[in-house]
């Protein structure tokens, strides 16, 4: 068999098993999730089939497709695919929430902190992100990694440099009047 026949086999193979099931899955597709999310998902459903086309093993060649053989295996990859897309919208939603809590002003309990919302404004926000994760939710460079998909390398370097522009920012807030004192650089004379 020459390098191009092997190499056009499995694309034979999904473009038969695609006609025939293309049809079926955006049928279940539909009947289980959003208007709007249901060719994401046949899509990824399809992406799925094309890189396990060798793990179906009634798909024989590429003119033999019986959709009555193959249809239960692919509604379980589709299936697969829904739950990740509901896990991951799950996880939009929750973030979303947690970003809308984190940029509400807390109430203001006695102490006055508009300095510290002032600079924490200040910053941008990937890095307020990770300060907040770190001084509100208690959490290690690591598990600040895992929340916002960077490596904990980078969660310690951005902490400590956003630490380190609080830190200046505060200060400067905090300090007496910028300037020279009404005495310093005149003459006794």
């Amino acid at each position: 068999m020459t390098e191009q026949q092997t190499s056009g086999e499995p694309r034979a193979r999904f473009e038969a098993l695609v006609h025939a099931v293309a049809e079926p899955l955006h049928r279940f597709l539909s009947r289980r999730a959003d208007a709007d999310a249901v060719e994401d998902l046949l899509s990824e459903t399809l992406l799925v089939l094309w890189r396990r086309i060798d793990d179906l093993p009634t798909l024989a060649t590429a003119s033999e497709v019986d959709p009555d053989a193959v249809l239960p295996w692919c509604y379980g990859v589709a299936r697969g695919c829904l739950a990740n897309a509901r896990r991951a919208d799950g996880r939009r939603r929750r973030l979303m929430q947690r970003l809308t809590l984190s940029q509400r002003p807390l109430p203001a309990a006695g102490a006055d902190h508009t300095d510290l919302h002032d600079a924490l404004g200040a910053l941008r926000e990937l890095d307020r992100e990770i300060v907040l994760l770190w001084a509100w939710e208690g959490l290690a460079p690591r598990q600040i990694a895992e929340a916002t998909g960077l490596t904990p390398n980078a969660v310690s370097i951005r902490l400590h440099r956003a630490k380190r522009r609080l830190a200046t920012q505060l200060e400067r807030k905090n300090r007496p009047g910028t300037g020279h004192d009404s005495g310093e650089g005149r003459s006794e004379g």
